[in-house]
């Protein structure tokens, strides 16, 4: 039997789609060649928010449509945040929650035999939940490799779902990522980047912690680069910092999930911080890592979010100066307490922050991208597009080389950044070294 799977939302998704498949060949299913039509059709989904789900329930009817006869399962976190949703599987075969992809080639063999809807989302654990034995070996043709060391959350933001679509905080034991490590740069790997749903509160309750798996990963032999996914930014403390900073291999490229720069707003959000908080230390990381990139995401129109409080965030948004933002306008989630809150922002206006918000931080994009140029920087080439080369550097800076020759791809380079462009750095090939 052939199969695809289709993957929405993060890089942990992404992950365990991976994983998905590697089971699925390793147990002698085939991947279909037509990329719209299989056997066995996969959906890995996303619920962050509402816009999500409606992604979901599209993407399901029309695999259906694509594939009448074919079977369909569908896991990941929508079913487990509504398994009493049962109108979003009625097109599905098989529904397993996040804690049952270990079931999916059992799952696909018990129903070739019966024919009959198979749900099977059990409940998170409070207490006890261990870690999901999950491994990759590759990433198809991707330069680098993502390795998930973490699940769950236990911060449960106002706005935010995820804690009871992933559960609570439980880590992959250091020994074990150890074992992966070596794996992928067995693969040719040259860059991993650790990511989890809650990534700093990896070996929460263990006797090991963020800086550990970094070390570990900085340690194996083959790996180049090692760079985290997002980061809540009040668990980057001093000590972490400093263990960070004395591995040569660790990229400076932080993603600090910001969300308000307004102190009303972030305690609405229920995050853990304050702005005078988070920029000491946006402050500490800038200190310990010469020309680290800080990267965020915003959200614009948070339910009673004044347009007092938004000015603040946005002139908080303009003072950090960040490389990039992701610029998004709050959507209500069902089942979070954000939902009943008051002071709902119309649409409209949303949307006119949005835009605001966008372009104050274009301008900080611009402004750190003149930054990198005159310098030289070690780039890892990932494609050839259509004349020139793309890569990054190691804070994470895009940069475009004009050249045919694919034979670079995969490898590490010096470049020296000759010019800034709308969304990248320009290197010329006679630079390349």
């Amino acid at each position: 039997m052939n199969f695809n799977i289709l993957t929405l939302g993060c890089k942990v998704n992404q992950y365990e789609s991976q994983a998905m498949r590697e089971e699925l060949l390793h147990n002698g299913f085939t991947l279909s060649e037509d990329k719209e039509r299989a056997d066995v059709t996969v959906i890995n989904t996303c619920t962050v928010t509402s816009v999500s789900d409606a992604k979901n329930r599209k993407l399901i009817h029309r695999v259906r449509r694509q594939n009448p006869d074919g079977i369909i399962v569908l896991t990941g976190c929508m079913p487990q945040a509504f398994p009493d949703d049962t109108e979003s599987f009625e097109a599905c075969d098989i529904v397993l929650g996040n804690r049952e992809r270990g079931r999916l080639v059992p799952a696909i063999r018990e129903f070739m035999q019966s024919r009959l809807q198979m749900i099977e989302i059990p409940a998170h654990m409070d207490r006890g939940a261990v870690f999901e034995n999950l491994s990759v070996s590759s990433f198809g043709e991707h330069t680098r490799a993502f390795i998930k060391i973490e699940d769950g959350c236990n911060r449960f933001c106002s706005y935010c779902i995820i804690p009871y679509a992933r559960g609570r905080v439980r880590s992959k034991p250091l020994e074990e990522l150890k074992k992966e490590l070596v794996t992928v740069a067995g693969s040719g790997y040259r860059e991993v980047v650790l990511v989890g749903i809650n990534l700093s509160a990896y070996g929460q309750g263990e006797d090991f912690d963020l800086a550990d798996a970094v070390e570990a990963a900085c340690a194996t032999e083959g790996i180049e680069r090692v760079r985290l996914g997002s980061l809540e930014p009040e668990q980057m403390d001093a000590p972490l910092i400093a263990r960070l900073a004395a591995q040569k291999k660790f990229c400076p490229q932080f993603h600090l999930s910001l969300q308000s720069g307004c102190d009303k707003t972030l305690r609405a959000m229920n995050r853990h911080y304050d702005s005078a908080q988070y920029e000491r230390i946006v402050a500490d990381l800038r200190a310990a890592f010469p020309n680290a990139a800080m990267t965020t995401d915003v959200m614009v129109g948070f339910a009673g979010e004044s347009e007092e409080d938004f000015q603040a965030s946005l002139e908080f948004v303009k003072k950090i100066g960040f490389a990039k933002v992701h610029v998004f306008p709050y959507s209500v989630r069902k089942g979070t307490r954000a939902e009943k809150m008051p002071g709902h922002v119309s649409p409209a206006e949303k949307e006119r922050r949005a835009k605001a918000m966008i372009e104050a931080t274009e301008i900080s994009r611009k402004e750190f991208l003149r930054t990198q140029t005159g310098l030289t920087e070690e780039v890892l080439f990932e494609r050839l597009r259509h004349g020139y080369l793309e890569g990054y550097t190691k804070n994470y800076t895009p940069v475009h080389v004009f050249s045919t020759d694919a034979s670079l791809c995969g490898r590490i380079c010096k470049v020296k950044l000759a010019e800034a462009g709308e969304d990248c750095c320009v290197g010329r090939r006679g630079f390349l070294r």
